[in-house]
């Protein structure tokens, strides 16, 4: 989602509903806690997520 738009700053809320499953919940805190993990992943790569406080994150173009 957030690669796929660069540059597009997207809600906690906005980013829940793309995954949204009915079978359980997903909360704001939850998609923090995914940031962190996919962060880990991209190693040095890892500033393309930035943080724009209390609005959400998106991918650095």
């Amino acid at each position: 989602m957030l690669a796929s738009r660069p540059g597009v700053v997207f809600s906690r809320y906005q980013i829940m509903d793309a995954i949204h499953d009915d079978d359980y919940t997903i909360t704001d805190r939850a998609i923090d806690v995914q940031i962190v993990y996919l962060r880990k992943k991209l190693g040095p790569h890892r500033n393309y997520i930035e943080t724009i406080p209390k609005i959400g994150y998106r991918f650095k173009e």
